[in-house]
């Protein structure tokens, strides 16, 4: 193994760092895999991609992410269960136990990138590891910068990465994991744990941060474009998401995380981070040929015996991952760049079995649906689960949300108004009496709906108002029962549908008095209302 050199314009001493190891300045993907796998950290698969296993922590850890509560940009952090405030002083025991530890590892590599593919709004970042493999993980993730750039990139902010540091409860955190984010210092520090998402959620959360201070709306969305207009996907998991932005018609933007300027979006990030767990070369085709391609990573997928994946093996994790650069996936934008977003989609599964298969929202009901975030869970999906459940998620992406939810719907609905963007909520759950009278909608008729509606089809259609919830409603499109556009039609019994419709709206409003005081009365009255049930 070889040491790299480079001479940056930003040292690691400006981190506090002195290493006494080879320090391996941004390599590339090949080299970081040959080293990976010679350190042990991985192996590789029969198809020549790297494997990763990450141990007890397969997914993020909530409970141990915390924002340092200091003056300044802190100031303006929303602060509560998911975004939890630490002294400074627990911080700067924390990041000296860092520093110490990386000081003594015998390698280190450090990855510089960009988060945002926009060169006018992207931030410069970088990430100091023990392991070559998250260096990979940052390559894949991140837009690459290029030999000339790397002269001159001076990280806005630096993730200090030490998986093998082990934290303690006397540290003043809760476990032996612990991500912390430093807003006015540029820093964040991560130890404990080796599942690689953390890296990427740490810079989408400062982002997420700092953009709107700019007049830019960050966004946990997919988008797509067809040249013409482009898309924008807003959903949580399991609501068909990924599905329903897998256009072969329309290019993919990106599948996670972008940001919104007056010029149009842009992707954060320059691949993609995929759950693998079932994964269906039918069905999926485009990821599925990725996790054959060299450069990708997988993480915590249990092979065959003949080195292949096995994507339906959940013994390690339901969360399986893989990781590759978004150049792997061949309909796609050039750039990760999109002109102004001509419709705004929200995707919920609504297992009540209430919610249209697709209404038309004002700028207003955006933004309550928006900082609402809804879905519900099915009965069966979860221990515990035995009818179906409400769950909210503050702009569809709480967990990486510093502000208060307003301030990003504020933005969102300006944005929506200032380019007559169209705004759908598009339920891909139940109808017909919900999850435990028939079936879910199916996938085709979502798509000629989607279809529809990104097209144009429905502007000469008649739509109704939805009395209870206050969005409007087609009364028809082609490929689609015209029984089914109308929720309460396809129930039996039309008292039970007022009565769990009801229950619904109240789950709405319960939800929304945490942010009720700091919106605007419009956006406060827009979201549904209880009717009287004869």
């Amino acid at each position: 193994m070889q040491s790299s050199s480079h001479e940056a314009p930003t040292q690691l001493s400006e981190h506090g760092l002195s290493p006494s190891g080879q320090v391996h300045w941004n390599l590339g993907w090949e080299e970081l895999h040959s080293i990976s796998v010679e350190l042990g950290e991985s192996r590789m698969t029969s198809h020549g991609v790297l494997l990763a296993i990450t141990g007890e922590r397969t997914g993020r850890s909530p409970n141990d992410r915390f924002i340092v509560d200091e003056e300044g940009m802190a100031e303006e952090v929303w602060w509560g269960e998911v975004n939890r405030p630490t002294a400074p002083a627990v911080f700067n025991r924390l990041l000296a136990k860092t520093q110490a530890h990386l000081d003594q590892a015998e390698n280190l590599f450090v990855k510089d990138a960009f988060c945002g593919a926009d060169r006018q709004h992207r931030m410069p970042v970088r990430l100091v590891t023990e392991k070559a493999w998250h260096a990979s993980f940052m390559h894949n993730m991140f837009v690459r910068a290029t030999d000339e750039e790397l002269q001159s990139h001076v990280p806005e902010f630096t993730i200090l990465h030490a998986p093998e540091l082990k934290s303690s409860m006397s540290d003043g955190v809760n476990s032996d994991v612990f991500v912390i984010i430093a807003l006015d210092r540029g820093l964040v520090i991560i130890g404990g744990t080796h599942y690689a998402g953390e890296i990427k959620k740490a810079i989408f959360t400062i982002m997420n941060h700092i953009l709107p201070s700019k007049g830019l709306l960050p966004m946990h969305c997919s988008a797509n474009t067809n040249g013409n207009n482009s898309a924008l996907f807003f959903g949580l998991s399991g609501t068909g998401k990924t599905t329903l932005s897998a256009d072969p018609n329309r290019a993919l933007v990106g599948d996670d995380e972008h940001g919104w300027s007056d010029q149009g979006i842009f992707n954060f990030e320059g691949g993609c981070y995929a759950k693998l767990i079932r994964l269906s070369q039918e069905d999926e085709p485009a990821i599925y040929a990725t996790t054959m391609m060299p450069g990708s990573i997988l993480e915590n997928v249990v092979l065959n015996a003949d080195g292949t994946p096995d994507f339906d093996n959940a013994s390690l994790t339901q969360n399986t991952r893989g990781s590759y650069p978004i150049e792997y996936i061949d309909n796609r934008t050039p750039d990760s760049m999109a002109g102004n977003p001509s419709h705004v989609v929200f995707l919920t599964c609504d297992a009540f079995g209430v919610l249209p298969p697709l209404s038309k929202l004002s700028p207003e009901q955006a933004a309550y649906h928006f900082m609402s975030g809804y879905t519900a869970k099915v009965a069966g999906t979860e221990i515990g689960v035995t009818e179906p459940q409400a769950t909210f998620s503050t702009c569809f992406g709480a967990p990486f949300m510093p502000r208060h939810p307003s301030v990003y719907a504020d933005l969102l609905s300006d944005k929506i108004r200032d380019n007559d963007s169209k705004c759908w909520l598009i339920n891909t759950g139940w109808i017909a009496g919900g999850a435990d009278a028939s079936s879910r909608i199916k996938i085709k008729w979502t798509r000629n709906l989607l279809n529809a509606a990104l097209n144009g089809e429905l502007e000469n259609v008649v739509f109704v108002k939805d009395e209870r919830f206050g969005f409007e409603v087609p009364t028809t499109c082609d490929g689609v029962p015209e029984g089914i556009l109308q929720p309460r039609e396809t129930w039996d019994d039309k008292k039970k549908y007022d009565n769990v419709a009801n229950l619904l709206a109240q789950m709405f409003i319960e939800n929304f008095e945490q942010y009720s005081s700091g919106c605007t009365e419009e956006v406060r009255n827009a979201g549904p209302s209880q009717l009287l049930v004869d």
